[in-house]
This record gives C-alpha cells, sequence and structure tokens, in this order.
C-alpha cells in the first residue's frame, strides 16, 4: 500500500536554488538545518514534543529538502506545532511566512490568530516569522508573488477541499513559489478504493485526488515518502480521522485502542514548479 519514489534528478534540482539568496548578513548560512537544537528547544512544550514520535518533523524537512536561507511559506499553521520547528532553522537566516486564517472569517479564526500571535511574541525564536492572511477567497496575500523557495503544509487539505477552494489554494501556492521552488504537502491518507465522497467528511484524502490537484495548478510530482505512514490506521473511525489522537472525539470511548494506533497514516508528497 505504501509508495516509494523519488525522482533524485528533480528533487536535487529543486532543493538547489534555496540558500543564501535571504541572506542578507555578512555571515553564510549553515549548509544544513541543526533538527535536533529546533527539537530540542526551550520554545517547545513537552506536550508537543510528544508528537515527533507521530510527525517525524526532521526527517520530513529533510525529504522536503529545507535549508536555512530559504524563504517559507507554511500554510494554515494552526497552533505552530511545525512554526516550532521551522522558525530557529530560519531565524538567522531565512524568512518564514506564517499564512494563517482570515480573522473575519468567524470567532475561531480570530481566537486561533489572536493565540498564534502571543505564541510569536513569547519567544524571540520566532523573529523571522511574518504573519500573513490565508483562506477562502483570500489567496493573493500569503506571500509575494513569486518569492518563496518553499512552501509547506501540514494535514490541512482537506479542510480546503471540504470548504470547496482546494484547487484555488494550490493555484496560489504555485503563484507564491519561485521556479523550480518546492512544495511540501503532509495529509491523512485516504484508501483509493473507497468513495470520494468518504474525503467530505472524514478528514482523509486520496493520493490521487491530491496529486491531481497539484498537477492541475502546474506542479510536477517529485517524489514521496512513507516517512508518516501509519499501517495501523484503516481510516474508518466512527468520528473519522479526529477519532485518532490527538484529538479522541470519542472521548474515553476505546481511548486505549486509539492511543495504540497512534496519529494517522499520513502522505507526505514533494511537489516542484517547473523551472520554466
Amino acid at each position: 500500500m505504501i509508495r516509494t519514489i523519488l525522482a533524485a534528478a528533480l528533487v536535487s534540482a529543486a532543493a538547489a536554488p534555496a540558500a543564501a539568496q535571504h541572506d542578507h548578513s555578512h555571515q553564510a548560512a549553515p549548509a544544513a538545518p541543526d533538527y535536533a537544537a529546533a527539537l530540542a528547544g526551550a520554545h517547545r512544550s513537552e506536550a508537543n514534543r510528544a508528537r515527533d514520535q507521530y510527525r517525524h518533523p526532521a526527517e520530513t524537512l529533510a525529504f522536503f529538502g529545507l535549508t536555512p536561507g530559504m524563504t517559507v511559506v507554511e500554510v494554515a499553521p494552526g497552533g505552530g506545532w511545525y512554526t516550532e520547528v521551522l522558525a530557529p532553522i530560519l531565524s538567522e537566516h531565512g524568512k518564514l511566512y506564517a499564512a494563517h486564517g482570515i480573522p473575519e472569517a468567524s470567532e475561531y479564526a480570530a481566537k486561533s490568530l489572536a493565540a498564534y500571535q502571543t505564541k510569536l511574541g513569547s519567544n524571540p525564536v520566532y523573529k523571522a516569522v511574518e504573519v500573513t492572511k490565508f483562506g477562502k477567497d483570500h489567496y493573493d496575500s500569503l506571500a509575494p508573488a513569486g518569492s518563496a523557495d518553499m512552501v509547506l503544509t501540514f494535514r490541512n487539505v482537506h479542510n480546503w477541499y471540504m470548504a470547496d477552494f482546494a484547487g484555488d489554494a494550490f493555484k496560489a501556492f504555485y503563484k507564491a513559489l519561485k521556479p523550480g521552488g518546492v512544495l511540501g504537502v503532509v495529509e491523512h491518507r485516504l484508501p483509493e478504493d473507497r468513495p470520494d465522497e468518504t474525503m467530505k467528511s472524514s478528514g482523509y484524502m486520496k493520493r490521487s485526488t491530491i496529486v491531481a490537484l497539484a498537477e492541475a495548478a502546474g506542479f510536477k510530482l517529485a517524489g514521496e515518502s512513507d516517512v508518516n505512514a501509519n499501517p495501523k490506521d484503516t481510516a474508518d473511525w466512527p468520528k473519522g480521522v479526529w477519532t485518532l489522537p490527538p484529538n479522541f472525539r470519542e472521548g474515553d470511548t476505546d481511548r486505549a485502542k486509539y492511543t495504540a494506533i497512534g496519529e494517522s497514516d499520513r502522505m507526505t508528497l514533494k511537489f516542484v514548479k517547473p523551472a520554466s
């Protein structure tokens, strides 16, 4: 069920244009991220560190080709779990746009953005982060057009799909990226033999659907990894993906069972905006 496809030449070419162009200091950016330092930083809570075993941030970001000095867009960062890892890597060399939600959309969106901004103000490690907006009918403000070396989104495509703007979202990512830039997508995986309508309520997405969305926007699939795969997840839970940790939508019902399964089975897809 799990496939790993690596187009080595394309991946290498995609990672190449990233590094020093956004470093305006006299000191060159490090050649590789210090993931150990980022993951061990005091700005991270114990609860967030506990998720590392399921989300494999170092391996995931290495697969996408993250390097210091890049301009990166994190789309829909939520509470900032991945921001905690990205920010220290880019704090001295690079730029991180956090394309958060539209606060006018709902009270929840406004509270979520306010909490995220409070988080950013709590530690100087977030000094390279600039908050922008992204949401339905707000596609042009996530980052300046053609400015980003990398756009990343973690477990969000299902939300855009359920709200009927996933296609526009991928077009916005394409516009924000430089030619040769990388789009990294992590998403809950729905088996291909399930009905398409399952994607409208379960939180799981078919690989074929995400690839089709990306290709329709102009991207090329550069590779995929099983680093975030979980064969224990059968993707058929009573309350969709939110049945599993960390949400536990069933409360105490079968909690030990879901804890043993862990977080969802996830695909990790790397796309490239063609260089010409």
